[in-house]
């Protein structure tokens, strides 16, 4: 979440031992993998490949996402206590200006801190619904904010803080049910904030039922972690953990032991995730500077805060364990930075997942354009500038921007220039093979009348691609999206322009199925 963001890019950067934490989370807030080169799942679509020469400025396959913050209200809800119907309304706008641009997901922020914007029954309802922490809604947001992405066609993944336990260090602020309350030693003070102590089995244990709960009985197509793990270094004093240390850490040093706490949470959820349901991805948004080569050799050519050093986040070693499917760095610096440049930010990721089964997508700071602090953020196309450097690196096959609101205000009209500049078509999900699915059956009864074209429904079926066949040249549908025109959730689309047209289904990880081949007479 990302208030405080600007906050921690500039001062953690500029201070590399005292980092101004964000205020909040990613946007200001199973099993292991074989390793190795990762395989492209060939389908019967993408078999049938004409000669086509790949265009890289319409990537067949790419994520684009949006970070939705609740915490603080950045993004959804607008401010507590607003109506069910009120809170709909605000939703609804915030995944209309994703589809718009032709995103295909959003990473909706259901634990700010030990709390729900669900119906639980291990932690209470969030303040930041209500106002009130522990107050029932009236109702349950969390099927309607997946079925509307669903509807849209973009895939939900359930965003999760892990370790922050509540924004106010006096517990008896909390309802009485508030796992803080029932379990004070699971908890450390640092600053004015609780955290849940990474040190102690039992943590990691709650935190992984917590998670496999949503999994178990929501819809979602993810989880997701942001940057927060060990707290960002601040006026807080000493993260005290000196007990849990003593009796858990068996000889290691401190630093050692932190990392590990944080690495077997992340295996225990990824192994919980995947074991509920196979096709539920996991992934986390670090920090964007792993370590720097001052520190590590094989670290970035960087000068600021090691999230390895300093909140113990060894993305690498989740990267080479396979504990993850992707990796989503926040790279939220321009390409002129002096510390953490993105030009060489960005590359420095891409070799990261080398050889690896690994997502890498990048987490880009849409809310920093405008930013006075910096003349790069001033210039409305240095976002879009990013993603034409990614072009040059395989491995980065998608981006989020945080936050959501900032599609709303368009600041400098950045989005709009990103859209024109690299969204001017929609996209599939990227392909993760470990997450199982299949493709399914070739759409049947394809038929026109006029401009309306519709087909029987397709068993298996979240989506369907539709590709116009352009008059000149070949069929180029299964290497790259010059010629794909929507993405529709309904067996149905109003055609613009009269030609021949390929319908193909799609299953809810975006594997494809053949082609489905339908003429639309002129009107």
């Amino acid at each position: 979440m990302r208030t405080g963001r600007p906050l921690l890019a500039a001062t953690a950067l500029a201070a590399v031992a005292v980092a101004a934490a964000y205020t909040f989370g990613p946007g200001a807030e199973a099993g292991q993998r074989k390793q190795g080169q990762a395989k492209k799942k060939t389908t019967e679509s993408e078999a049938v490949t004409a000669a086509c020469t790949p265009d890289p400025r319409h990537p067949k396959r790419q994520l684009r996402g949006v970070w939705i913050a609740t915490v603080n209200n950045i993004d959804w809800p607008s401010r507590s206590g607003l109506s069910p119907a009120r809170q709909r309304a605000e939703y609804a706008r915030l995944l209309d200006a994703a589809a718009k641009r032709n995103f295909n997901a959003v990473f909706v922020q259901v634990r700010p801190a030990s709390d729900a914007l669900y119906k639980s029954s291990i932690e209470p309802w969030s303040r930041f619904l209500t106002g009130t922490a522990g107050k029932n809604p009236g109702w349950d947001p969390l099927p309607f904010l997946i079925e509307e992405a669903h509807k849209r066609g973009l895939e939900f993944h359930a965003w999760f803080n892990p370790y922050r336990a509540a924004y106010d260090a006096d517990v008896s602020k909390l309802p009485a049910s508030h796992p803080a309350r029932r379990h004070p030693g699971w908890t450390v003070k640092y600053g004015d904030r609780l955290y849940y102590n990474p040190g102690l089995p039992q943590v990691r244990r709650h935190v992984v039922k917590v998670v496999t709960d949503v999994v178990n009985r929501y819809d979602v197509d993810g989880v997701h972690f942001d940057d927060y793990f060990y707290p960002y270094p601040g006026p807080g004093g000493t993260f005290d953990d000196r007990a849990a240390f003593r009796k858990h850490g068996k000889g290691m040093k401190l630093a050692d032991w932190r990392r590990q706490n944080v690495d077997r949470l992340v295996a225990e959820v990824g192994e919980a995730v995947h074991a509920t349901k196979r096709h539920v991805k996991f992934g986390i948004s670090p920090f964007g500077i792993w370590r720097n080569k001052a520190q590590d050799p094989s670290g970035s050519d960087t000068s600021g805060m090691s999230a390895y050093d300093t909140i113990y986040a060894d993305a690498k070693a989740w990267i080479k364990d396979g504990t993850v499917d992707y990796i989503m760095p926040q790279l939220y610096w321009s390409r002129s930075h002096k510390l953490a440049p993105y030009g060489k930010l960005a590359p420095w990721w891409a070799r990261a997942v080398e050889g690896s089964d690994v997502h890498l997508y990048i987490g880009q700071g849409l809310y920093r354009v405008g930013a006075k602090d910096e003349a790069a953020w001033r210039k409305p196309g240095e976002l879009s500038a990013h993603l034409t450097l990614n072009r040059k690196h395989e491995a980065i096959r998608g981006d989020v921007y945080f936050s959501a609101k900032q599609l709303l205000s368009n600041p400098l009209g950045a989005m709009d220039r990103v859209a024109k500049n690299h969204y001017a078509r929609p996209a599939l999900l990227p392909l993760m093979e470990a997450r199982g699915g299949a493709a399914p059956a070739k759409p049947s009864k394809v038929k026109a009348a006029g401009t309306a074209v519709s087909w029987a429904p397709v068993q298996g079926a979240r989506a369907y691609a539709v590709y116009r066949v352009p008059k000149p040249g070949g069929d180029c549908h299964t290497t790259d999206a010059r010629n794909l025109v929507a993405v529709v959730s309904d067996p149905s689309f109003t055609a613009k322009s009269a030609g021949t047209y390929l319908v193909t289904a799609l299953d809810r990880l975006h594997n494809e199925s053949g082609a489905a081949r339908v003429k639309v007479e002129d009107a």
